[in-house]
C-alpha cells in the first residue's frame, strides 16, 4: 500500500506542477516575449523484484522553455531592419510633405514672383505694379527662410530622437547584464535547470535593442550572451555594459556623433550605428536632410546671382544703376560662414579662410572636407558624399592662395596650419537663411536699360543699331562693373559716336571708329583717327554679311569694354552715324525688366541646363524618389517582421485551444492519482480491519 500510495501521490505532484505550468502558459499568453513552457515527465525508477521490475511512479524531470535560438535570432534582424525603414520612412514622409505643399513649398512663391514682373514690364512706371513685385519678392524670401526653419526644426527633432533612441537603448543594455548575472547565478543552472522568465526578459530586451540599432549576439559561458555592435564594439560583456552616448560633432556642431564609453575609454562609433530606429535616424539626416539644405540653399544662391547679376546692369526710376535685388551672395560675413573649423583642429586656431561664388549656374550642392597633412601644408579637399578627393596640393609661403571648384573658390587668406587640421566647406549650406530682400522702394526697381542708340538724321544706308545689350563682367583687377556709367545720369565716355569712315569694295567691309564724342575731334578733319588717339573708343572693321557686335565683352580690353555692346544690321553708308547715350527720362523703358522676367525660364541652374523650377522640382523629386522607396522598404520589413514573428509564436507562442486540452488533460491525470491514492487507502483499511 506505501507504494501505491507514492505512486498516486507522484502522479498527483506531477500533474499538479503540469497544471501549474499550463495556467502560467495561459495568462502570459499576452505576455511581450513569453515563451511557453512545457513539463517534461519521466518515470522514477522502478523496484526490482523477482517477478520483475515494478514502476515507483513519476517524476517532473524538467520544465522547458520552448523557443528556437535561429527563429530568435531572425525576428531580432527583422526588428533591425524594420527599425530603421520605419524611422526613415516616418522623416522622409515629413520632409516629402513640406516640399511638396502647395502652401509650404517654394514653386508658387516663384511662380507669383516673374509673373510679377512680367506684369510690371508691360506697364514698367504702375507704382503699384512695382510694389507687387516687391511683394513676391518678399515672399520668396520668406519661402526660402521658412523652408529652412523647418529643416532646422527636423534637425532638432531627429536629434531629440537620436538623444532619447541612446537613454531607451543604455537601459536595455544595463537590463541584459543584469539578466546575465542573475542567469548565471540562477540555483540549479549547472544542472541545466534554466530560470525561464530570466531568459524570456533578456530575450525580449534583446529584441528590442535591435529595433533601435543592429546587434550580434554571441552566447558565452554560464548561459550568458555577449552583445556587441555590428562592427563587432562592445555593448555587453557577461554582467559588464557599455554605454552609448551622443555629442557635439567637432566637425560640424549641428549635427550629433554617436559614442561608446567602456572602462572609462570613450570612443566615436558614429559610422557603426547601422540599422534600427538610431541607424535609420542617421541615414535620414545624411543621406536626406543635409543634401535638402544644400539644395536648397543652391537655388536661393541660383536665385539671387541672377537676379542681382541682371538688375544691377539695369536703371531704376531715378536714373541709377539698380544694384543688388537681393542680399549680395558674397559679402564678407557670408564667405566667412561657409567654412567651419574643425573642433579638434590643433593651436593657434588662427587660420582664416572664405568660400566665393564663382559661377552660380557651375555650383554643385555639396559638402567638402579641406584636410591638412604632411607639415601642415600639403591638403586634400574631399568630397563629403562620396569620399573622392576632388583637389590635391600643398599651400605656396605665405599661405595666401585660392583652391579653385567649379562655381566657387575657396581662398586661404592667412593663418596656421597643423597636420591633421580639417575645415568643413559648405558653399551653399546657409545661403536659404540668408537671402534677404535688397531693395526696399519701387523707385528702386531697375526696369529700364540705361542705353539707348539711335541713327542720324541724314544717314544714307539701310544700317540700323540695336538698343544694346548690358554685360554684366567685372574687372578681375579692379572689380570694377560698368566703366561707362561711373558718373550718375550720363555716360562716363560719352555719348559714343559711332562713324563709318570707308568702304572696301573687294572685301564688302566697312571701316568705323567709335569715338567719346564729348572731347573735340582733331583739328585737321583729313587726319583719320589713328588706335590711341583722345576720344578713341575702338576702331574695327564691319561685315554686313557677318556682323559681330561692337565694343568687347572683355573687361581687360581698355576702352574698348564700356560695360554694354550692341549690334548693326544692314549696308552703312560712308559716313553715316550712329549715337549711343545715356537712357535719360527713359522711364517706360521696359527692357531691363523684360530681362528679370525671362531669368524665370532661363536655364541657369547645372551648367545651363536647369531653371529654377526645375531645381526645385528636382529637389522634391529626390526627396519623393527616396520617400516612395522608403514606404516599399518599410511594407518588406513589415511583411518580413510579422513572417518571423508569427514562426516563432509557432514555436513560442501561447495557443489557448492547446492549453485548455492540456488542463483538461492534466487534471484527469490529476484526478486519476488522486483516486490511486483513495484506492490504496481504501485497501489499508480493509487489511487493518481484518485483524481486528
Amino acid at each position: 500500500m506505501a507504494g501505491l500510495i507514492g505512486i498516486g501521490l507522484s502522479g498527483v505532484l506531477s500533474h499538479q506542477s503540469a497544471l501549474n505550468t499550463t495556467a502560467n502558459n495561459i495568462t502570459n499568453a499576452n505576455t511581450p516575449g513569453y515563451s511557453r513552457q512545457e513539463v517534461q515527465f519521466a518515470t522514477q525508477e522502478g523496484n526490482r523484484t523477482g517477478a520483475g521490475t515494478v514502476g515507483t511512479g513519476v517524476s517532473i524531470e524538467n520544465i522547458r522553455r520552448l523557443a528556437n535560438e535561429y527563429l530568435t535570432q531572425q525576428l531580432r534582424e527583422d526588428s533591425t531592419l524594420f527599425g530603421e525603414q520605419n524611422a526613415l520612412n516616418a522623416e522622409l514622409t515629413q520632409l516629402d510633405n513640406l516640399l511638396g505643399g502647395e502652401s509650404t513649398g517654394l514653386s508658387n512663391a516663384l511662380n507669383n514672383f516673374f509673373a510679377s514682373l512680367q506684369n510690371a514690364a508691360e506697364d514698367p512706371t504702375s507704382l503699384p505694379q512695382r510694389q507687387l513685385v516687391l511683394s513676391e519678392a518678399q515672399q520668396v524670401v520668406n519661402r526660402f527662410q521658412a523652408l529652412n526653419e523647418q529643416f532646422i526644426q527636423q534637425r532638432e527633432s531627429v536629434k531629440t530622437q537620436m538623444q532619447q533612441g541612446v537613454k531607451d537603448a543604455n537601459t536595455l543594455i544595463k537590463n541584459i547584464a543584469d539578466l546575465n548575472l542573475a542567469i548565471s547565478e540562477s540555483p540549479g543552472i549547472a544542472q541545466g535547470k534554466m530560470p525561464l522568465e530570466l531568459m524570456d526578459k533578456r530575450d525580449e530586451n534583446l529584441r528590442e535593442l535591435s529595433a533601435l540599432v543592429g546587434i550580434r549576439v554571441t552566447h558565452a559561458d554560464g548561459s550568458q550572451v555577449n552583445v556587441s555592435l555590428a562592427n563587432g564594439q562592445s555593448l555587453v560583456t557577461g554582467s559588464d555594459a557599455a554605454q552609448l552616448g551622443t555629442r557635439t560633432s567637432a566637425q560640424d556642431p549641428a549635427q550629433l556623433e554617436f559614442t561608446l564609453t567602456s572602462g572609462g575609454r570613450m570612443l566615436q562609433v558614429d559610422d557603426q550605428i547601422q540599422g534600427g530606429s538610431l541607424g535609420g535616424l542617421r541615414r535620414f539626416e545624411r543621406e536626406a536632410l543635409r543634401p535638402a539644405f544644400d539644395e536648397l540653399g543652391r537655388l536661393a544662391i541660383g536665385i539671387s546671382s541672377a537676379i542681382n547679376h541682371q538688375h544691377e546692369i539695369g536703371m531704376d526710376l531715378e536714373g541709377d544703376l539698380g544694384g543688388n535685388f537681393f542680399t549680395d551672395i558674397n559679402s564678407v560675413e557670408f564667405q566667412r560662414s561657409r567654412v567651419i573649423a574643425n573642433g579638434g583642429n590643433a593651436e593657434p586656431q588662427n587660420a582664416q579662410l572664405a568660400v566665393e561664388i564663382t559661377d552660380s549656374s557651375l555650383l554643385a550642392a555639396g559638402t567638402w572636407s579641406l584636410k591638412f597633412s604632411g607639415d601642415g601644408k600639403s591638403y586634400q579637399l574631399v568630397d563629403a558624399s562620396t569620399g573622392e578627393v576632388a583637389r590635391q596640393g600643398r599651400l605656396p609661403d605665405p599661405v595666401q592662395s585660392e583652391i579653385s571648384m567649379p562655381g566657387f573658390n575657396i581662398r586661404i587668406e592667412g593663418g596656421d596650419f597643423n597636420p591633421g587640421d580639417e575645415y568643413l566647406i559648405q558653399p551653399s549650406r546657409n545661403a536659404a537663411a540668408n537671402i534677404a530682400l535688397n531693395v526696399r522702394r519701387e523707385e528702386d526697381l531697375a526696369f529700364a536699360s540705361p542705353i539707348r542708340a539711335s541713327a542720324a538724321e541724314g544717314n544714307l544706308g539701310t544700317a540700323s543699331i540695336s538698343q544694346g545689350k548690358m554685360l554684366n563682367v567685372r574687372n578681375p583687377n579692379t572689380n570694377a562693373l560698368l566703366p561707362g556709367f561711373q558718373t550718375q545720369g550720363e555716360l562716363t565716355n560719352g555719348p559714343l559716336a559711332v562713324t563709318f569712315t570707308d568702304f572696301d569694295a573687294s572685301t564688302g567691309t566697312y571701316k568705323y571708329v567709335i569715338t567719346d564724342s564729348s572731347i573735340a575731334t582733331p583739328v585737321d578733319p583729313a587726319v583719320p583717327y589713328a588706335p590711341g588717339d583722345s576720344g578713341v573708343v575702338e576702331i574695327g572693321t564691319y561685315d554686313p554679311k557677318k556682323p559681330e557686335p561692337f565694343l568687347s565683352n572683355d573687361p581687360s580690353a581698355g576702352s574698348a569694354y564700356q560695360g554694354y555692346q550692341f549690334e548693326m544690321t544692314g549696308e552703312p553708308a560712308v559716313g553715316d552715324e550712329f549715337v549711343i547715350d545715356f537712357n535719360k527720362n527713359g522711364v517706360s523703358d521696359n527692357r531691363n525688366a523684360e530681362f528679370l522676367a525671362a531669368l524665370g525660364t532661363a536655364n541657369t541652374l547645372n551648367g545651363g541646363s536647369q531653371n529654377f523650377a526645375e531645381g526645385y522640382a528636382g529637389l522634391v523629386e529626390d526627396v519623393g524618389v527616396k520617400t516612395r522607396q522608403s514606404q516599399l522598404d518599410k511594407a518588406a520589413g513589415q511583411t518580413l517582421l510579422e513572417q518571423s514573428n508569427n514562426q516563432r509564436e509557432s514555436v513560442s507562442g501561447v495557443n489557448l485551444d492547446e492549453e485548455a486540452g492540456k488542463l483538461i488533460q492534466y487534471q484527469a491525470a490529476y484526478n486519476a492519482s488522486a483516486q490511486v491514492m483513495s484506492v490504496a487507502q481504501d485497501l489499508f483499511n480493509t487489511l487493518l480491519q481484518s485483524f481486528r
